[in-house]
Formats: structure tokens, C-alpha cells, sequence
């Protein structure tokens, strides 16, 4: 129940704003900054750093910092744009195959947009625009039926399993 509660803490940016005033509360009512980083669940360091930057900034230091962490490559309308693509074929945009897959998502994207993403990276739109990536079915060239319906794993009549 503790993490699902710490889980839902860290899910929204007021959420974790109210878990740093409640941390600096406490430690302003008397308690050390281990003792409410125990109750909170966070680390000692992390309610220090709270309450120290809450008595040089007050309620702002308390706020998530913008600008943390890597700028992205494709702003938002790019990414609605590979939203598009995505839900068409490959071929739309002067790919090969299919379905898209992150190599195939790497190179447009580096021939529209000049941005270069690796295809793990290119992976991780497909989830973040929502989309599933599925492993297209093998395809043999120039099957023949009959031979298909004669290796298919059917019993033929008259034999029993395992004689």
C-alpha cells in the first residue's frame, strides 16, 4: 500500500509539490529531517535539500525546476506528425515493408526532420504515442496451397496419436 501510495505521489507535479511542503511541515514542527524522510519514504539527503532550499527560496524551491534533464528532439508538432505517420503504412512516406518498426521510424525521421534517434529510442515513441509494436507474420514467397495443405498438422483419417 506504501508504494502504490508513493506511486501516486510521483505521478502528477502538485502531487510531489504537496509531498515537499508536507516533508518541510513536518521537519518545522520539530521532527529531524531522517525522522520525516523516514515517515515520507524518502531519503534524509532529499528532506534537507527540501527544507534547505525552502529557507533560501520559500515556496518556490518546493516547485518542480524546469529545464531538468535532456531537452527532447522532436517538439510537439513534430511528434503529432510521427503520430500521423504512424497510423498509415511505411510506404505513405518512401519506406519499405509494412509495418513500422524503430529502424524504419529512425530513417524517416532523419529524412524529414533531420533528428537523429537510435531505433530503442524510436521503440519508445511507438509507446509513448500509444502504439503497439507488433513483429509483422513471415511471408513465403510464392507458396504453393496444395504443398501447405498436404504439410498441414492435421490427423488423417484412419491413424491414431502416437502409433
Amino acid at each position: 500500500m506504501v508504494l502504490a501510495l508513493q506511486d501516486e505521489i510521483r505521478r502528477s507535479e502538485q502531487s510531489r509539490y504537496d509531498h515537499r511542503l508536507h516533508g518541510v511541515l513536518l521537519v518545522a514542527h520539530g521532527m529531524s529531517c531522517r525522522q520525516a524522510a523516514h515517515l515520507l519514504g524518502d531519503g534524509a539527503r532529499t528532506v534537507e535539500n527540501w527544507v534547505n532550499g525552502f529557507e533560501q527560496r520559500g515556496f518556490k524551491a518546493l516547485q518542480e525546476a524546469s529545464g531538468r534533464g535532456r531537452k527532447p528532439k522532436l517538439d510537439e508538432r513534430q511528434l503529432e506528425q510521427v503520430g500521423l505517420w504512424l497510423r498509415g503504412r511505411p510506404q505513405a512516406r518512401g519506406m519499405e515493408g509494412n509495418l513500422w518498426d524503430g529502424p524504419k521510424l529512425a530513417a524517416c525521421l532523419k529524412k524529414q526532420f533531420n533528428v537523429e534517434l537510435g531505433a530503442r529510442q524510436c521503440q519508445r515513441l511507438f509507446r509513448q504515442l500509444n502504439f503497439r509494436y507488433r513483429m509483422p507474420r513471415p511471408e513465403v514467397a510464392k507458396s504453393d496451397p496444395e504443398r501447405q495443405r498436404a504439410h498441414k498438422k492435421t490427423r488423417r483419417p484412419g491413424i491414431r496419436p502416437g502409433h
